[in-house]
C-alpha cells in the first residue's frame, strides 16, 4: 500500500545545494514509487536577505561571504556542479553566447510568488514554478531579482500573470514569507535545504538519493 507523506522544504532559489538536494529527493521518490507518494511544499529561506537590487557576481559573492580567494570560490562551484550531475540535475549555463555573468539576487519577490502559487494553485504547481525558477537562475542566468522577469517565468509556468503581479505588490505575501522564515528559525534551521517529513522528521542538507530513500522509508513505517 502506498503511504502519502507531506514533505516541506525550506530553501532558496539562489541555493545550488537546494537544487542538488531536490535532485536526490526526486531520485529517491522515483525509487519509492508504489511505496511512498509525496505532497511537496516549498517554504522561504533567504540566504542573502540584505542583497541589494543590483545583485552581486556569484564567484565574488562566495569569496566575500565565506572568506575565500577567487580561485577557491571557483573550486567550490566546480564541486557543486559535480554533485549536481550525480543528483541528476544541472547547475550549468545552457543559454546562448555570450554568457551573462552568474549573479546572486535578492529573492524576497521570488518567495512571495512561490507562496502565492502554493495558496492559489496547490503543491504540484508550486513545485513546477520552483523548478522553473531554479532553471531560470542556474541554466539561463535570468535576472530573477526583477519583477518583470519573475512575471515572465510565472506566465511561462502556466500561472496567471495578473494574479502573480498582484501577489508581488501585496504586503500580505511579504508577511507570509517572513512567517515562514520565522518558522525556520524556531526549528533551528540555519542552512538549506532543510526537509521536514510528516511535519516532524527533519532531513538536513542536500543528501544522496539513498539517504532520502532510507529516511522516507523509516518515516513511512512510523506514521503508517
Amino acid at each position: 500500500m502506498t503511504q502519502t507523506l507531506t514533505i516541506d522544504i525550506w530553501s532558496d532559489v539562489m541555493c545550488p545545494w537546494c537544487l542538488v538536494g531536490w535532485g536526490g529527493l526526486k531520485q529517491a521518490l522515483d525509487t519509492l514509487e508504489g511505496e511512498v507518494e509525496a505532497e511537496i511544499r516549498w517554504h522561504a529561506f533567504e540566504l542573502n536577505p540584505d542583497m541589494p537590487p543590483e545583485g552581486e557576481e556569484r564567484t565574488a559573492h562566495i569569496a566575500r561571504k565565506y572568506g575565500r580567494t577567487m580561485e577557491q570560490s571557483r573550486g567550490v562551484q566546480d564541486q557543486m556542479r559535480e554533485a549536481a550531475r550525480a543528483a541528476g540535475v544541472s547547475l550549468d549555463y545552457e543559454g546562448g553566447e555570450p554568457a551573462p555573468d552568474a549573479m546572486m539576487w535578492n529573492t524576497l519577490a521570488a518567495h512571495k510568488l512561490l507562496a502565492w502559487a502554493l495558496e492559489t494553485y496547490g503543491p504540484a504547481k508550486q513545485t513546477e514554478l520552483k523548478l522553473a525558477l531554479f532553471a531560470a537562475h542556474f541554466n539561463a542566468r535570468r535576472r530573477i531579482g526583477e519583477p518583470e522577469v519573475l512575471l515572465d517565468i510565472a506566465e511561462e509556468s502556466g500561472l496567471d500573470r495578473a494574479g502573480a503581479q498582484a501577489a508581488l505588490e501585496d504586503a500580505d505575501y511579504t508577511h507570509k514569507v517572513r512567517a515562514e522564515e520565522r518558522a525556520a528559525f524556531e526549528m533551528n534551521i540555519t542552512g538549506v535545504p532543510a526537509v521536514i517529513v510528516a511535519e516532524k522528521f527533519m532531513i538536513p542538507g542536500a543528501q544522496p538519493a539513498e539517504a532520502y530513500v532510507n529516511a522516507l522509508r523509516r518515516v513511512a513505517e512510523k506514521v503508517g
